[in-house]
């Protein structure tokens, strides 16, 4: 990159999966893995959350056994590790200076994310402003209340990709989450695409990226460093 590019990662700072006793919070990869992707590609990459504070991390995420590499990489990263322990509040950001704005998911964003005033007027203006707005797996979540220039629900009429309901399904927390959110995606006119269950991809629509899953972290933040440099 030529010019300095920079984008703002907005994450969950939900801790329990609803009302249960069970963990979860970002899905780690799903930050990890475009966070180096931006940085190592010249970007300036800042992290804010819902709450502020310290990030709540789904314990699943950081079995050993699945860890990418991008995730030892953070947990050895003073400045990015400082960066989750003592987020900046979305309260006190202003989208001017960003020229992306990405939504990793995880379950928990799943209940403060969606249809939150603070986030969808921030993620509504950077979209006026002509930035790029991208979310991956359920960060999608985190877009069902902003809207376009026009006042109808921004997915409207785009292609957007999602956790689908099978993926849903086959994690067994149908039941647990507030609502399905390829069904959501859908009731908003979205036009919806998925590929294999748990397998990578992602949709580009002009300035707005999504992607299905975890494993479709690293293709997202591809299409966001693509859909910055063309805009």
């Amino acid at each position: 990159m030529t010019n300095k590019t920079n984008i703002l990662i907005i994450v969950t700072s939900h801790a329990k999966m609803g009302g249960q006793d069970r963990q979860t919070g970002i899905w780690f990869e799903e930050l990890t893995t475009p966070y180096y992707a931006f940085l190592d590609a010249g970007a300036a990459v800042a992290i804010a959350s819902i709450a502020g504070g310290k990030v709540p991390v789904d314990p699943h995420s950081m079995e050993a056994k699945d860890r990418p590499t991008s995730v030892t990489r953070f947990l050895k990263d003073e400045n990015a590790m400082r960066q989750i322990e003592t987020s900046r509040n979305i309260s006190e950001l202003s989208v001017d200076e960003y020229d992306a704005v990405f939504l990793p998911g995880g379950h928990g964003v799943m209940w403060d994310m969606p249809e939150n005033p603070l986030l969808s007027a921030l993620l509504s203006k950077a979209w006026a402003q002509g930035k790029v707005l991208a979310a991956v797996c359920h960060g999608p979540a985190g877009l069902v209340g902003a809207t376009d220039e026009t006042g109808k629900p921004l997915v409207s009429g785009r292609k957007v990709a999602a956790f689908t309901n099978e993926e849903e399904e086959m994690a067994g927390l149908t039941k647990e989450v507030p609502f399905l959110l390829e069904s959501r995606i859908r009731e908003l006119g979205a036009k919806y695409e998925s590929g294999l269950a748990f397998q990578p991809f992602a949709v580009r629509d002009g300035k707005l990226v999504t992607g299905q899953n975890p494993a479709s972290s690293e293709k997202v933040a591809e299409l966001v460093l693509e859909a910055v440099k063309t805009s």
